[in-house]
């Protein structure tokens, strides 16, 4: 009974990681002159850089003599997997919804996911200090949502905390302020039951999560469900999806969470989330069994991927200058690596030896994936994203994501326009504020490219977020770029005569004094359909022409995308080339006259 699993799930920037932050600071995990970081959960490089929680990760509080297990999980929808698997250790979830937005697309999920496997559910409304708080709303709203996915009557009952994540304040009455975060902490003592599981018996654990020490190898994370877990014990892992594989091995070291840290110990018992290491081919969803009592535990369905990309071996005229890794054999050890930490990706070989098809939850999925790769010093390419289909009743049924807007109400109009073009089709349309929320279904192919069109119709102003709403037949043919590319014609340096007549086509890409190779995308035209562009062409010199009589020539500062944008930018004849130091966008076909046979054929 002196002992709680609970996780903290809701959607993206509704402060989950600023709470923990808050929480452990009042259980005493921090001495009271120590400089702590904000949000110092999201430890990677970067989850810091673009404020988002990527991975699940485990922290533990001691209040009352009760040792409080939690897991902060990630709100954005393309990282629902670690969301999933990580619920099978847990016995209650805290929701977290914003004061303002209210409930999400991603609300939904979790929660849904989080009633499916019957745990109780502690409702915290979060931001209540914000000026345009709408707490009476969001409680009715979150309500709704309950009924909505079918909730039992003791989970319609869910307590409700009114909290303040950044200033570390919760009450039980929407009036009261609060001083600290007792009323919570008392609310999980009382409302969060002890761990289900069984004292006495042989050993089982399930192996929820998996992380890697470069001393002691892979260390697994799980619930150990029954009996106790020793240093030393010789163990037998084995899966449900295949039993047969079964092997034995040994418990080298154990460690139980303690605030921050992870504490080595020689045995745990029942209920208790624990690291391990000694079994290097663990992986997620394997059950630690003892050798008299081989059962594999079921591990929490995954869903299936949406989006995919085939990843290939960097051919382009520049390929081996910037990356440490850039063979086959380097990209394809790497990709199936990343499978053995994420439940959510997919990775196939295809005809070619020196391409990969790689499929995710969505392009942000796949995004930090090759982002992570490129500073690990990998060298690679990559497509435009595609869907996946699925054949249901002989019918080709497509993915469909349901899409919230949060926008001004005079941009209501070009982006209710955007979506009918992308086969969107309206749900709901409310009014938030001063603000306007409309709701989409959409097709996912949709939505590719359509984040910097939205930013630009709602003058930077508005709030996106999209989550998987099922599957439905194919809606027809939708169009994702009225702009064609500028592509350079030869190799070199582009200066500034050859991008002063460019820039007058279009936007730029590059700048002077930038090495460009043939068939590189160097800008956008502003017309429907790509040019061929000489970005090296020089000024013929002779001496009939004074030095001074031309008047000095005017750049346009290019634009520099990101890696998303690129991906938003790319057509299907198209590729991104990724390298630890540049982003390049490149023509599938580098040769012009080969380019202009294939479409004649076309």
């Amino acid at each position: 009974m002196d002992l709680r699993n609970i996780a903290i799930i809701a959607h993206v920037d509704h402060g989950k990681t600023t709470l923990v932050d808050e929480m452990l600071a009042q259980a005493g995990a921090f001495r009271e002159n120590q400089n702590v970081a904000e949000r110092i959960m999201d430890s990677g490089d970067l989850e810091r850089e673009r404020g988002i929680t990527i991975l699940a990760k485990n922290t533990a509080i001691r209040y009352k003599d009760t040792k409080i297990n939690i897991v902060d999980t990630p709100g954005h929808a393309d990282f629902s997997g670690e969301v999933e698997r990580i619920l099978k250790m847990v016995s209650g979830v805290l929701l977290l919804v914003d004061a303002v937005e209210g409930p999400m697309p991603q609300t939904r999920f979790v929660l849904s996911r989080a009633l499916e496997l019957g745990h109780k559910v502690i409702v915290v409304v979060n931001k209540i200090d914000k000026p345009e708080a709408r707490i009476y709303e969001v409680v009715d709203e979150v309500l709704e949502l309950l009924m909505d996915l079918d909730a039992t009557d003791e989970q319609l009952d869910s307590p409700t905390v009114f909290c303040s994540g950044r200033a570390g304040t919760a009450s039980l009455a929407p009036e009261d302020a609060g001083r600290d975060l007792i009323p919570l902490f008392d609310m999980i003592l009382s409302y969060i039951p002890a761990p289900n599981v069984t004292v006495d018996g042989p050993t089982q654990l399930l192996v929820s999560s998996i992380d890697y020490n470069e001393y002691v190898g892979r260390i697994g994370i799980g619930r150990i469900e029954r009996g106790v877990v020793r240093v030393g014990q010789e163990v037998i892992i084995c899966n449900q999806a295949d039993e047969k594989q079964a092997y034995k091995s040994k418990i080298v070291n154990l460690y139980e969470i303690e605030d921050l840290r992870r504490v080595p110990v020689e045995s745990a018992n029942a209920g208790e989330i624990v690291c391990f290491s000694g079994t290097e081919n663990i992986n997620i969803g394997d059950t630690v069994c003892a050798p008299e009592c081989v059962e594999a535990l079921p591990f929490a369905s995954i869903s299936d991927p949406t989006v995919e990309m085939t990843f290939s071996v960097n051919d382009s005229p520049f390929a081996g200058r910037e990356g440490k890794f850039v063979t086959s054999r380097n990209i394809r050890d790497r990709l199936y690596s990343e499978l053995l930490r994420d439940v959510s990706l997919r990775v196939e070989d295809t005809d070619s030896t020196e391409s990969w098809n790689v499929s995710g939850r969505g392009e942000m999925h796949l995004s930090i994936l090759m982002e992570t790769m490129r500073r690990e010093g990998y060298e690679f390419q990559v497509s435009t994203p595609r869907v996946l289909y699925k054949e249901i009743d002989a019918v080709r049924h497509e993915p469909l994501e349901c899409l919230i807007c949060d926008v001004p109400e005079e941009s209501v109009g070009p982006v209710m326009a955007k979506m009918g073009q992308r086969k969107g089709e309206l749900r709901h349309m409310s009014p938030v504020g001063n603000r306007m929320r409309l709701e989409f279904v959409v097709p996912s192919r949709g939505l590719f490219g359509y984040r910097s069109e939205f930013l630009t119709d709602t003058r930077g102003e508005g709030i996106m977020s999209s989550v998987l709403e099922g599957y439905a037949p194919y809606k027809g043919d939708v169009t994702r770029r009225t702009n064609g590319s500028m592509v350079a014609f030869e190799s070199g340096e582009a200066v500034t005569y050859g991008l002063h007549s460019a820039q007058e086509r279009g936007i730029l890409f590059i700048g002077a004094g930038t090495q460009v190779y043939a068939g590189q995308i160097v800008g956008q035209n502003a017309k429907n359909e790509d040019i061929v562009i000489n970005v090296c062409k020089r000024k013929q010199l002779t001496n009939f022409r004074a030095s001074g009589s031309d008047d000095a020539l005017k750049l346009i500062t290019p634009v520099v995308m990101s890696m998303e944008q690129a991906l938003e930018f790319l057509a299907d004849d198209e590729l991104l080339e990724i390298t630890p130091l540049s982003l390049r966008l490149r023509k599938r076909e580098l040769k012009h006259d080969m380019r202009m046979r294939m479409r004649n054929k076309v």
